[in-house]
């Protein structure tokens, strides 16, 4: 294990660093466990920007939860993964572009809406519409609100797992005090809080340097989990930069 990353060999790569989307790029068989335990993981943790993209599309509530459930069913069934290309795959761009197949069959729709025997995805959908709710802009596009949720989405994810290597050390109070520091431009009152916390004001600054550069190294390791060569880490960073910052 390597800054979160499991290390392997792959075919034709020296010491490539096997990601949960390499691992399921690379696998060829669906079914193998080790790709399927990959790809929940991703489809988990990324679900919510494509049912935000299918409600902004038109659809109901009960049909984008319908719609996205089957489609990550044969997602996970294997289906779509043919078109992940180890050169030049992002998760991201595979979801997209496998979800508009998919809603643009006209036979698949009608499976989805009849869908039965309980073929429920391994992962929690409920939660879509009273997300979806809070979204501001509704005047946005169905493709500009999936690449902003799927960049906030991974904001989210770092965020939580910065949570609990806090929680995991005792120390969830000193995250909820300094989370500040990752989401605001403006200076805080070092020296207060220093008093709060019980600790110098050059302690505090040094905690709150480690804590951003932690913030950094984890939003990397996030994004290279989500496509399929390392060297893409840097034109996807950029990407949800713009994402994010643009208007």
């Amino acid at each position: 294990m390597t800054n979160g990353q499991t290390i392997h060999t792959l075919p034709g790569r020296s010491r490539f660093p096997t990601t949960r989307w390499t691992l399921v790029v690379a696998a060829g068989d669906p079914h193998r466990k080790e790709a399927r335990s990959a790809l929940v993981s991703l489809c988990e943790n990324y679900w919510y920007p494509l049912y935000a993209y299918l409600r902004r599309r038109g659809y109901s509530a009960d049909q984008a939860e319908d719609l996205t459930q089957e489609f990550f069913m044969r997602v996970l069934e294997g289906r779509y993964l043919d078109r992940a290309d180890p050169e030049k795959g992002r998760f991201r761009s595979f979801l997209l572009t496998s979800l508009k197949f998919f809603v643009a069959d006209e036979g698949d729709r009608q499976r989805a809406r009849k869908r039965g025997g309980g073929r429920v995805v391994p992962f929690e959908l409920s939660s879509g519409e009273e997300r979806y709710q809070r979204e501001p802009g509704h005047d946005e596009t169905a493709e500009r609100i999936f690449e902003r949720r799927w960049a906030l989405s991974l904001l989210e994810r770092v965020m939580d797992r910065l949570r609990d290597e806090f929680v995991h050390h005792g120390r969830p109070e000193h995250f909820e005090r300094l989370k500040v520091f990752l989401l605001a431009q403006s200076e805080a009152p070092y020296a207060a809080l220093a008093r709060e916390m019980n600790t110098s004001e050059g302690a505090l600054k040094v905690a709150i340097h480690r804590l951003r550069k932690r913030y950094r190294d984890l939003f990397r390791q996030e994004i290279a989990d989500t496509v399929a060569d390392t060297a893409q880490v840097e034109s996807e960073l950029r990407y949800l930069a713009a994402v994010l910052t643009s208007k």
